[in-house]
């Protein structure tokens, strides 16, 4: 084995502030995440309120006016998919767990990692500021389509959006950034005997979507770059009255945008895998075969993207061989889920708050999966186009990934991360009160969405009861549960910072799991390893009959594990 080199201890200001740690950047990513994840939640609060009891407050438009409520609508799905899903799932978990699972000390690029932190924050900065400046923030929605986000007579808040297009960019350099680190790392400082096949799950997933994440977002750079252009410099990229085509925006973002959603997937997908593994007390049934399925996702990502065009004049022959595509694409993605029921299949089954979250994540991304079929195809998708029905489709495919699966790996590696455990009461409490009322909200907007209601409309009252009375019972119920939903949340809060000072002492391996991260105390120290660990095995070793414990870690020598099991 090697010998680890002694890391001295940094101070407060380079520990916390200005760290190159690995870990201390990871903690960053997910408390900055979780911060924007409480003000999109309450933009979600403010324009639900608005649809469930319109025409209140504000005399002729309701709780909101019209403009604010497009900047609310917009700040929301850019601040949940941008500025929380992404630098939670991909870098605060890829952060801490890739040098711990692979058997480093710290990223290949400590300081490209924090600079891809600092980035980030700024990025975080300027969207904010971007509710100081005259006319408000960008309120043209998340995909910021051409002439509403581009400079004229149609754009309604010109500061606005340039800001919000430079966060995105900046977001973009960052992630470019920790996307190289987490690729170089996996593939380079590996521990001694860590073959390809004895990566975790979760990290292959991590890297695979930082490389669909750098193979995609160059388009789009270059629609951005454009977009502002015409933003600040008159140019016409997208302005057809100078020559310019706003579809070739829409193809520009979604052919980043469509792989996008895989990008975020994947790490959830790893995460839910490692939860299985351990609490069902198995082997990830057909471990290689989930590899090769993410290696096909990762693929027929960049061939899907205009079945977000069917009503966009696309031609029809186009538009069927891009609904075959996403039906294509659905193939590895349930063959993935269906490998991890069938690791359950026959299990030592442990429902810890952890493999709630797993079971809640497969059991409502099946219900997006579903209804995702529905608009992959054109005909269908015409009638269905920009209702409610596409947003609780969407709810169904990211909640799971950017809320379920991240309560999931939080309550998983919490111990690890902190040293201590959460309270399993109030986790299963927080975990009900959160799935339950989240399947009130959106079951609801499924019907809605079929009845005709189209999204972006801030008030119904307006026109839509004069033909479609009963619905407003179904908006208000959105709305009820919505509120039920973010109030349980207040005890996951309760509980993640309780349990810092009053949780029980977790140990170096609370819940016996058999990969590296697991071999290191709690919380692992600067510079991670005592003394370097040497690769035996893959990372799912349980369920081992005869031995003085059903797992064997993966840095147990086989000689070791002989013996233990004699």
């Amino acid at each position: 084995m090697s010998t680890h080199v002694e890391h001295a201890e940094p101070g407060i200001f380079r520990k916390y502030f200005w760290s190159t740690d690995h870990k201390m950047i990871a903690m960053q990513y997910l408390f900055t995440g979780m911060a924007m994840a409480l003000i999109g939640g309450y933009f979600a609060y403010v324009f639900r309120m608005q649809l469930g009891f319109p025409n209140q407050y504000v005399p002729g438009y309701g709780i909101v006016t019209p403009g604010r409520y497009n900047a609310l609508v917009t700040m929301h799905g850019s601040i949940m998919i941008f500025w929380v899903a992404m630098p939670v799932l991909i870098a605060a978990f890829g952060n801490f767990l890739i040098p711990l699972m692979v058997g480093c000390d710290d990223m290949a690029f400590p300081r490209i990692n924090r600079l891809s932190y600092q980035i980030f924050l700024l990025s975080v900065l300027v969207l904010l500021s971007s509710f100081l400046v005259k006319g408000g923030p960008f309120g043209g929605a998340w995909t910021a389509y051409p002439p509403l986000s581009a400079v004229g007579s149609y754009n309604l808040t010109p500061a606005g959006a340039t800001l919000w297009l430079v966060a995105v960019a900046l977001e973009f350099v960052a992630f470019l950034l920790g996307g190289i680190n987490f690729t170089v790392t996996t593939m380079n400082s590996r521990a001694p005997g860590m073959k390809m096949y004895d990566i975790p799950l979760v990290i292959w997933m991590i890297v695979l979507a930082s490389i669909i994440f750098m193979c995609s977002a160059g388009p789009l750079i270059a629609g951005a770059v454009m977009l502002l252009f015409d933003q600040t410099m008159s140019t016409g990229f997208f302005d057809p009255t100078r020559g310019g085509d706003p579809l070739l925006w829409q193809h520009l973002f979604w052919f980043f945008g469509h792989p996008e959603v895989y990008v975020v997937l994947l790490p959830a997908m790893g995460i839910v895998a490692e939860i299985i593994a351990v609490f069902a007390r198995k082997k990830i049934f057909g471990y290689k075969t989930v590899l090769y399925t993410t290696w096909a996702v990762g693929f027929l990502s960049f061939v899907v993207w205009a079945h977000h065009q069917f009503v966009a004049g696309i031609d029809p022959r186009m538009a069927n061989i891009f609904s075959i595509t996403t039906l294509l694409i659905s193939v590895p993605i349930t063959e993935m889920v269906f490998l991890y029921i069938a690791t359950l299949y026959g299990g030592s089954i442990h429902l810890d708050t952890p493999m709630l979250w797993a079971l809640g994540f497969i059991a409502e991304f099946m219900v997006g999966g579903v209804t995702g079929i529905f608009l992959g195809s054109s005909g269908t998708d015409i009638y269905l186009h920009d209702t409610y029905f596409v947003i609780a489709h969407f709810h169904y495919t990211f909640v799971p990934i950017a809320i379920i699966a991240v309560y999931g790996g939080l309550t998983f590696w919490y111990p690890k991360m902190f040293g201590r455990m959460l309270n399993e009461t109030l986790g299963k409490i927080h975990f009900w009160g959160t799935v339950i009322p989240f399947n009130v909200i959106f079951i609801p907007l499924f019907i809605t969405g079929t009845a005709g209601d189209q999204r972006r409309v801030y008030s119904y009252a307006l026109f839509a009861e004069q033909s479609r009375p009963a619905l407003q019972h179904l908006r208000l119920t959105s709305t009820i549960a919505l509120l039920v939903m973010l109030s349980f949340q207040l005890i996951f809060i309760f509980n993640f910072f309780w349990s810092l000072r009053n949780g029980k002492s977790a140990g170096a391996n609370p819940w016996r799991s058999a990969t590296l991260e697991w071999t290191v105390p709690s919380p692992p120290p600067h510079g991670n390893f005592a003394v370097m660990p040497t690769v035996y095995r893959g990372p799912y070793e349980y369920g081992l009959p005869g031995g003085a414990d059903d797992y064997v870690p993966q840095n147990v020598p086989d000689q070791a594990f002989g013996d233990q099991n004699s």
